[in-house]
């Protein structure tokens, strides 16, 4: 049996010595949640080969603030070759079914059905090729009175229940990042590696398929179990924590915010006598447990709030730091620009170069750079020569060029 893992062809030097290195991931992609599973391969090693219509990946629109770039596709494209496809075009659709002929690994993210009129949709790919891994990424998934609903983040925020249970009371508000995209993208990015564990094992691919809906829908396990079965949603608290008390933000006297948890009887206990100055009110009856707390936020946290509001943020950081209480403060993306603990990679964009964060796992294969994000088809003319027909039997051979 072959192994997936082994070294094999890589476009990029070094390329070898990393977990996916040999794998041929084919992405028909756009926008986010596909394009980032796929970052993710290409950053362990995987060949990605970026298929984009002929106007590009529309994410290359979103914004030009890298140095006239995108932020979203120098994000999530990083280490990809690319080429632009017309799949209207029978010798493009004839080009891609090439590669997929080849590939361990196909993505799509398409609007539903779309695959399958192309003649490329997974359960066909997969009995021509049955090695072959494929990953249909969709927003409500393939059945279902709305499987055809468009998908983008926000709509599957605010279609999930989780704009309910998010931010303060009164006014809706979006989650800040692409939430539903990530979360997506990272479900697919698990599934396509149990995949090639389980073809090293059987020798076989399979089908992994990803809803952006049943992400976010994953997400809200805990309030879903709290409405269904505790008859009661959670609040929208802002800072606040809706299980936990205290835990949330209090502002100090100089303005600064500062977030701090408590988790146990313990950490309580240590709070009210070193941060409180008041070692009795671990033992009211009225902050007794966490259940009690939480009855009774509103006096607990006015307790906590105006201690807080009598000293400054770095006077309440040393009292946090000394009882051991968890604590974080409320950054803009300044201060995560400047924080001492952001690991960042750097990354070529054009002529110049910029840094990103660092992937949240560190391992020993783990490069200091970041590939670039490539142009639209910018590796067209290669991949095609890669990729083309094999010439046919007794067919005469094309005439050399001139030296």
């Amino acid at each position: 049996m072959d192994d997936p893992f082994a070294p094999g062809k890589s476009p990029h030097p070094g390329d070898a010595d990393l977990p996916l290195a040999g794998v041929l991931v084919v992405a028909l992609e756009q926008a986010v949640a596909a394009p980032y599973c796929s970052s993710r391969l290409a950053d362990a090693g995987a060949r990605v080969i970026k298929i984009e219509r002929p106007e590009g990946d529309f994410a290359r629109g979103y914004d030009d603030t890298v140095h006239g770039e995108s932020s979203y596709f120098v994000w999530i494209n990083r280490g990809k070759e690319s080429i632009a496809l017309d799949l209207k075009r029978d010798d493009d659709l004839a080009l891609l079914r090439r590669m997929l002929a080849r590939a361990d690994v196909f993505i799509q993210n398409l609007a539903p059905g779309a695959a399958e009129r192309l003649g490329i949709g997974s359960a066909a790919l997969r009995a021509e090729h049955p090695r072959l891994i494929t990953c249909d990424i969709s927003g409500y998934g393939d059945r279902g009175r709305l499987y055809k609903m468009k998908a983008y983040d926000l709509l599957v925020q605010a279609e999930s229940g989780l704009v309910a249970v998010s931010g303060a009371p009164g006014e809706w508000g979006r989650i800040g990042v692409s939430l539903c995209d990530i979360n997506a993208g990272l479900n697919a990015l698990v599934g396509i590696q149990q995949a090639l564990l389980a073809r090293a094992r059987t020798g076989r691919g399979s089908a992994v398929k990803v809803s952006l809906f049943d992400s976010a829908a994953e997400l809200m396990s805990v309030p879903y179990l709290q409405a269904r079965y505790g008859g009661r949603a959670p609040a929208r608290v802002g800072l606040k924590h809706p299980s936990i008390a205290p835990y949330g933000a209090f502002t100090c006297a100089d303005g600064r915010d500062l977030v701090i948890s408590i988790q146990n009887e313990r950490e309580w206990a240590d709070f009210c006598r070193t941060v409180l100055g008041d070692a009795a009110l671990a033992t009211d009856p009225r902050c007794l447990n966490n259940a009690a707390r939480v009855a009774n936020r509103a006096w607990v946290d006015g307790r906590v709030a105006e201690v807080f509001a009598a000293h400054t943020g770095s006077e309440m950081i040393d009292r946090l730091t000394e009882a051991q209480t968890a604590y974080g403060s409320v950054n803009s993306l300044a201060d995560l620009i400047e924080h001492p603990q952001l690991r960042t990679r750097r990354m070529p964009v054009g002529a110049r170069e910029v840094e990103l964060p660092a992937p949240p796992w560190q391992a020993e294969w783990d490069r200091d750079t970041f590939e670039p994000a490539p142009a639209i088809d910018q590796q067209g003319a290669a991949l095609r020569a890669e990729f083309a027909p094999a010439p046919q039997a007794g067919a005469p051979k094309p005439a050399r060029a001139p030296a």
